[in-house]
């Protein structure tokens, strides 16, 4: 048996160098370069408009990461770099550092100890629920790469009959990419888009691109305050709840339960760790990130989740694992 190793202390510590050197790459455009065929460092170099030397010591650290590999002096993409890193790939993924990296988000790690005396965040104005966060169109902007597949997965989950009107409520819709989805597919489908004013602005661009304006109404200002109407076939709450504590998420669970027809469904879209709270890794890690950045966000578990929903009147709740995502959805009927 191996004795201790200060290791994980230090790859930890330096954590942020990790970070430094891949959003240099991405600045540089050196994924897509190698993606290219600029598979050198002089190559590279001359392509990015960098040094050999940098370009060299650059891509050698990518490689170390596993972000490229190497042979002799010639470099590569991983499959991974390849889909999300090359910037001609449909799944690219590196504009998500406008909303990954944004000040804001960096800020509110950078006193972790006291996010944990005082059990929620120490950023300004309460962090990221704070009304109209300018945050919010920067991950607008910035994430739709990562929420087109989930989005297509959630409508899957709700079968629906093919040509008959249908009634969506997007709850936070962001980039407005779930309900969206929903109107694709379903051509009498009509979107209520509730979010902040130049949060839906992004969604409405978004609805117009994807055709399907004309069916596309959205409601600004508050989930918890706004009038959003009712009668409602499918509710929608992607990545919402973890911002709040129970309480606050009853009382918006209790507000989409009103607004649902006979037979209507929500979906809720979520980070949800296992009962032991340590697995898996990202679910879990999670919580941390509604430490720093809320005043009383979690992730929360299916039984917290299923709790929370039967006391806003949810009867069946049905948690369903979505392959390769991080997120789980559940589906719960009235």
């Amino acid at each position: 048996m191996s004795g201790p190793s200060p290791e994980l202390f230090f790859e930890t510590m330096w954590g942020y160098q990790r970070t430094a050197a891949l959003k240099g790459a991405l600045e540089l455009d050196l994924f897509t370069a190698v993606g290219e065929g600029n598979v050198t460092a002089a190559a590279v170099a001359a392509r990015c408009g960098a040094s050999p030397r940098g370009a060299r010591i650059l891509c050698d650290y990518l490689t170390v990461l596993g972000f490229l590999v190497k042979e002799g002096e010639r470099y590569a993409l991983t499959p991974d770099s390849a889909a999300f890193l090359d910037r001609r790939s449909p799944a690219y993924l590196g504009g998500t550092v406008e909303f990954t990296l944004s000040p804001l988000l960096e800020e509110a790690f950078r006193d972790v100890a006291g996010a944990v005396r005082h059990g929620g965040t120490v950023a300004a104005a309460g962090g990221t629920v704070s009304p109209d966060h300018p945050v919010w169109v920067r991950f607008a902007r910035a994430m739709m790469p990562m929420m087109r597949g989930p989005a297509e997965a959630l409508v899957d989950l709700v079968a629906a009959e093919p040509g008959r009107p249908l009634r969506v409520l997007d709850i936070a819709a962001g980039h407005g990419l779930f309900g969206i989805a929903f109107a694709r597919r379903h051509p009498r489908a009509e979107i209520t888009a509730v979010d902040w004013t130049g949060v839906l602005e992004v969604a409405r661009d978004n609805a117009t691109a994807a055709g399907v304006a004309t069916r596309y109404r959205v409601v600004p200002g508050s989930a918890f305050d706004v009038e959003w109407g009712e009668g409602y076939d499918v509710a929608l709450l992607t990545n919402f709840l973890h911002h709040f504590d129970p309480a606050a998420c009853e009382r918006l669970l209790a507000r989409v339960r009103r607004a649902l027809a006979p037979g209507g469904r929500a979906v809720t879209l979520e980070f949800v760790p296992n009962a032991d709270r340590v697995s898996p890794a990202p679910a879990a890690a999670f919580s941390l990130v509604m430490l720093c950045t809320t005043p009383a966000g979690d992730a929360y578990t299916f039984a917290e989740l299923d709790a929370m929903l039967r006391r806003a009147g949810f009867t069946r709740n049905i948690l369903h694992p979505l392959p390769e995502m991080p997120q789980q959805a559940i589906v719960s009927e009235i």
